[in-house]
């Protein structure tokens, strides 16, 4: 479904697209509500529009949250870059300020599904907030695309911590389309993200806290892979990690059975260096 929803992006694009690479234009916002949101949708309305990214929202019916929609471009650094970077749980400790903890609970050796527990701060005067969530990524070569999909889970690992509030209902989906290659520089990008922070502050502002918190996470998460592109910092290909070929009991394995090796070896895979 994020794929197909790419496609549907990519067929507006011409709608959007401004004078150079990388950069929309304005249209009537009814015109752009109905391009926006594909048939049968309920429309978007949009609630940024920067140089290289637009940002849109719409209600999620019967409920008092929003989910959001930002379509961005970035031309100085390689679509393998910017998926490992925001697969790297150990990097974004480093350049996610907000991180109080970040850890992988448990990974499935088939299909490389891995269960992360997030604990991140959030604005003063609420109390930090924490994520079970299970992710899950696919590279198609062949249509030269890819995926990032998260969602909440439960996982016995994980009670809930007095300290933290637990979010219980959190999605996001990432798309990732080169211009050309995985390896030059160039790509667009579709993330569709929804959550309930389960604060008790009106709708307007956790819209506000959500809509700007956004572009600033994207902004940190780009200047991540720019360090990592030049050479300041290693991080894991998650592009030529092959998924152990195994069914049944045998394709799960606690972290305890699934830690780093010395000899830099990561289940489920092999994982190079990027």
């Amino acid at each position: 479904r994020s794929a197909q929803e790419m496609k549907h992006m990519e067929n507006i694009s011409s709608l959007l697209q401004g004078s150079s690479p990388g950069e929309y234009q304005r249209l009537d916002p009814k015109l752009e509500r109905e391009a926006i949101a594909a048939p049968g949708e309920q429309p978007w309305e949009m609630i940024m529009d920067k140089k290289h990214f637009k940002l849109w929202r719409r209600p999620i019916e019967g409920t008092h949250l929003y989910q959001y929609r930002v379509f961005g471009s970035y031309t100085d650094v390689t679509p393998r870059q910017f998926f490992n970077v925001q697969l790297d749980t150990e990097y974004r400790k480093k350049w996610d300020s907000l991180v109080i903890k970040l850890d992988v609970i448990e990974r499935d050796l088939a299909t490389g599904s891995e269960v992360i527990h997030w604990v991140t701060h959030f604005p003063y005067p609420m109390y930090s907030r924490d994520y079970v969530y299970v992710r899950r990524y696919s590279v198609d070569k062949e249509n030269n695309l890819m995926v990032l999909v998260s969602r909440a889970v439960e996982h016995p690992s994980v009670p809930e911590d007095p300290e933290y509030v637990r979010v219980r209902t959190y999605e996001s989906q990432m798309v990732i389309r080169p211009h050309k290659t995985f390896d030059e520089n160039g790509f667009d990008y579709l993330l569709t993200y929804s959550d309930n922070p389960q604060t008790v502050f009106p709708r307007y502002c956790v819209s506000w806290m959500v809509s700007s918190g956004m572009p600033d996470f994207l902004e940190k998460l780009h200047t991540a892979a720019l360090k990592a592109k030049k050479m300041e910092i290693e991080v894991r290909d998650y592009m030529s990690a092959k998924p152990i070929e195994s069914g049944g009991s045998e394709g799960k394995a606690s972290m305890a059975a699934a830690e780093h090796k010395s000899d830099g070896t990561c289940s489920p895979a092999q994982l190079e260096y990027a």
